[in-house]
């Protein structure tokens, strides 16, 4: 029955929003960071920048997920098989999020992890669609990332369901070499 549900609630997600994909790039890392003077993977201040602003230094596809609570459409995203070992954080402002080692393969669609950064994220609840959800945000931007589930494996028993397009990724090779 979980599984029947599952599905429904991705195609219903499907079809109720989609965004424009990112090209995939050569580089992992979101070119997010490039022009956004808030970005900073170090400092966890909150932050309290209009949409208008963010609009001007996100990416468009970046801003309707980010900050306009959309969702990219299951199995597109960079991130959704991705299986290298490192860290991952807010393609907004660079709050770590999620460690590689949280995550799973599963079959919703989106990358997903069954425990988070406590540190760096927060939840509301989301009853958009007719469904009764919890959000997840980045705590230092507010910036929508996803959904967390109770449909995970253990320890957790969490599914921390994401979009690909709301995160930075930071494989352990490269901050090997800095």
């Amino acid at each position: 029955m979980k599984i029947i549900l599952s599905i429904l609630f991705c195609m219903s997600l499907q079809m109720c929003t989609q965004v424009k994909q990112p090209e995939k790039s050569t580089s992992m890392e979101n070119s997010t960071s490039k022009n956004n003077p808030y970005y900073s993977r170090t400092d966890r201040t909150k932050l309290d920048v209009p949409n208008s602003e963010w609009k001007k230094i996100l990416p468009e596809d970046v801003y309707a997920v980010s900050r306009e609570a959309n969702t990219e459409r299951p199995g597109t995203g960079k991130y959704n098989v991705y299986d290298e070992k490192g860290d991952y954080y807010c393609a907004v402002c660079g709050n770590h999020l999620f460690r590689s080692d949280a995550k799973f393969a599963s079959t919703c669609g989106w990358p997903s992890f069954f425990e988070a950064d406590k540190q760096g994220t927060t939840y509301k609840r989301d009853s958009t669609y007719g469904m009764e959800r919890t959000e997840v945000l980045c705590k230092r931007c507010d910036s929508h990332l996803g959904h967390v589930f109770n449909d995970g494996p253990p320890p957790t028993g969490t599914r921390y369901c994401m979009n690909s397009v709301s995160l930075d990724f930071v494989g352990d090779s490269e901050k090997d070499a800095k």
